[in-house]
């Protein structure tokens, strides 16, 4: 019994194909997470048009139960929606889902941005089944999984996740601006190698995830130009895996001016940080088609 975790967009704000990403990947931000029960897809950008071929691929056939997380509707987290080719086959059902009592702007925007205006086809063409539920106060169980969501600082507001199944927790926490929750944040960019506090309800969220999936967007320098825009330091999402006691750290949502080797310089810096702080935290770059197996 085993938790996989598979990357199929990893980059930010807009898509960037090209040989200067062709590493790490240029479609927008989509990560699968599969238990023995359940599927469960994190966020449709673009990244979510493979994955629908691949799960086309797998089901062989057969009909697909999959389940739509969203941390927010911002375009580059659900414009990979309608290319998901799994939606257009009448045997699937995927669910997508809101967070509060009442909760289905999600399922309205989703179905809003496929209007004759922006989109040929419109949602109602669409022949799966797809439906709209609700996580009440932020919590539930999507069959193996138990699911919770935390509000997030960013324009217009946004949701962390955390999964856990099988003895295994996962957390993905993007699109979040832990800086401006830091009670120090201009002493941090003053010294950057000062140890920064995040909020003690964030770290026991994130609290023993073996896998935690964040938002590392800018770099130090980068993120003093871009202070508001709702994205983290890489290097602050080392402090808060750390904080928490998270065994691995992936870093996404690359901006899109990064190319390939401004990425790994990035990833430099978070692992030189964290052997600052004396831990043993394993941080690498979320890249597209990489597959973990959490056993």
């Amino acid at each position: 019994m085993s938790l996989f975790v598979k990357f199929w967009g990893t980059r930010g704000s807009i898509p960037t194909p090209g040989p200067a990403t062709s590493r790490y990947g240029g479609n927008t931000a989509c990560v699968e997470i599969r238990t023995d029960e359940a599927l469960l897809i994190c966020d449709g950008g673009t990244g979510l048009r493979e994955l629908g071929q691949e799960l086309l691929q797998r089901a062989g056939g057969a009909p697909i139960e999959g389940h739509l997380l969203f941390s927010h509707p911002h375009w580059d987290h659900i414009q990979g929606f309608p290319f998901f080719t799994p939606a257009y086959q009448p045997a699937n059902t995927f669910t997508i889902y809101g967070f509060k009592a009442g909760d289905q702007r999600i399922f309205q925007l989703l179905s809003g941005q496929m209007r004759s205006d922006y989109f040929p086809v419109d949602f109602s063409e669409l022949s799966a089944t797809i439906r709209a539920a609700e996580l009440p106060e932020g919590r539930g169980q999507i069959r193996d999984v138990a699911v919770r969501a935390l509000p997030q600082l960013h324009p217009g507001g946004s949701w962390a996740f955390a999964f856990e199944s099988q003895g295994r927790k996962v957390v993905y926490a993007t699109d979040h601006e832990l800086d401006l929750l830091l009670p120090d944040r201009d002493a941090s960019l003053r010294d950057p190698h000062a140890p920064r506090q995040l909020p003690d309800e964030l770290v026991e969220f994130v609290r023993g995830a073996d896998l935690l999936v964040a938002d590392g967007q800018y770099t130090d320098d980068e993120y003093r130009r871009k202070i508001g825009w709702g994205h983290p330091r890489a290097t602050t999402c080392v402090d808060l895996a750390i904080a928490a006691g998270v065994k691995q750290l992936a870093i996404t949502h690359h901006d899109p001016m990064q190319t390939d080797t401004d990425v790994e310089r990035k990833i430099y810096a978070c692992r030189a940080r964290a052997v600052l702080r004396a831990s043993d935290l394993v941080v690498f770059a979320a890249r597209e088609g990489v597959e973990l197996k959490l056993a």
